[in-house]
């Protein structure tokens, strides 16, 4: 059975230093709900607060409508996934994957069918008779998994359990780990640093800064209309520049320098002559050898990766900046060329002067909670 969890003005420190000054959030029963920020942001502190591993300073904690603030971590029935995988060394994976059903003293009969129709979800079998050290890292985090889910907690917690595998295997484990999460059905709370792999596994993500979340959404939410800058950058890659909004007649108008565009979306409180920060992602470049088509730039170098070419440019200005665009069958425009720099004014996202706010609509924060 999953639940859903709810948090209530939680708060911790570590002596002097406020890790989470004061965090509420909501996480829907079944849900893929992932912890997201750079390190020391919090987000594994929180994780250990759900687990029990760390003690609970202020706020409330419910599983569901139950309070957990003082239930002990192995009476709250949760699996538990690590970085380092965790599993025991002088366990066979066999029975590695027993363990927790042995400790709470299922019948035998039943721990040897749990154990091999976990064993095969995760697709392990074949290995059962093996020790971990005859397993690669892969193969071990399966185990991993496959024990903590066997138990059939209410709460599945994975703290950052793909950053030990190299770049290819964690593409194809994070697949593994959403599949088999959608199969089971279970809570998933997830912590990492990883801005792809969030987007890649989640139902919805909190982006965390300093203990204090800054968004709440769907990848797509995040991605396409961040809360603020710190979400921006974070979230993919954005060129950051300076510009102006400007209100002519009714109707605004994104400037930098001498650039202007017209932009339809801006929410009816910041229709007002003011600074702003512009926030283009390299694929929201239009570049083009039309002439007063954009801002002028100079191509200071380019890397073909096949499908895309990533080109770095150099405004006017000297504020320098990245573009991704699809490879073209002719050739890669040389070093030194000047072209004309646009911007897809349907995806670019605007901030407040100090970056706190997106001033444009569309931006979801914790809308379907």
């Amino acid at each position: 059975m999953s639940v859903s969890i709810k948090i209530v003005n939680a708060k911790k420190r570590f002596g002097d230093f406020v890790v989470i000054p004061d965090l509420s959030l909501r996480i829907k029963e079944g849900e893929f709900f992932t912890l997201l920020g750079p390190s020391g942001c919090g987000k594994t502190t929180l994780l250990r607060m759900i687990a029990g591993f760390t003690a609970i300073e202020g706020g409330e904690f419910y599983f569901n409508d139950t309070l957990i603030n003082d239930i002990d971590p192995g009476k709250r029935n949760i699996g538990m996934v690590f970085q380092n995988y965790a599993i025991f060394p002088n366990m066979t994976v066999r029975k590695n994957v027993a363990f927790g059903l042995k400790v709470r003293k299922i019948a035998s009969n039943e721990v040897k069918r749990l154990t091999e129709e976990y064993l095969r979800l995760v697709h392990v079998e074949q290995y059962a008779d093996r020790m971990p050290d005859k397993l690669s890292g892969g193969q071990q985090q399966r185990v991993a998994l496959a024990r903590a889910l066997v138990i059939h907690p209410d709460v599945l917690l994975m703290d950052e359990p793909l950053s030990n595998l190299d770049a290819k295997l964690r593409v194809e484990m994070r697949k593994v780990i959403k599949d088999i999460q959608r199969n089971v059905g279970i809570t998933t709370v997830y912590v990492t640093h990883d801005q792809e792999e969030a987007m890649a596994v989640s139902d919805r993500i909190a982006v965390m800064n300093e203990g204090v979340i800054q968004q709440i959404g769907t990848p797509k939410d995040i991605y396409q209309r961040p809360a603020n800058l710190f979400v921006s950058t974070f979230i993919g890659q954005s060129n950051v520049l300076k510009g102006e909004l400007e209100v002519k007649a009714g109707t605004t108008f994104m400037r930098i320098g001498s650039y202007e565009e017209r932009i339809d979306n801006v929410k009816t409180e910041y229709m007002n002559n003011r600074p702003i920060i512009v926030s283009v992602r390299p694929e929201e470049f239009l570049m083009s050898n039309n002439k007063n088509s954009g801002m002028k730039a100079v191509v200071i170098d380019s890397v073909f990766l096949g499908r895309n070419t990533h080109y770095f440019l150099r405004l006017e200005d000297g504020t320098e900046v990245e573009s991704v665009q699809e490879s073209t069958i002719d050739s890669i425009i040389p070093n030194n060329s000047v072209i004309d720099l646009a911007i897809n004014t349907k995806k670019v996202n605007l901030f407040t002067e100090d970056g706190s706010a997106n001033i444009l609509r569309g931006v979801c924060n914790d809308c379907d909670a």
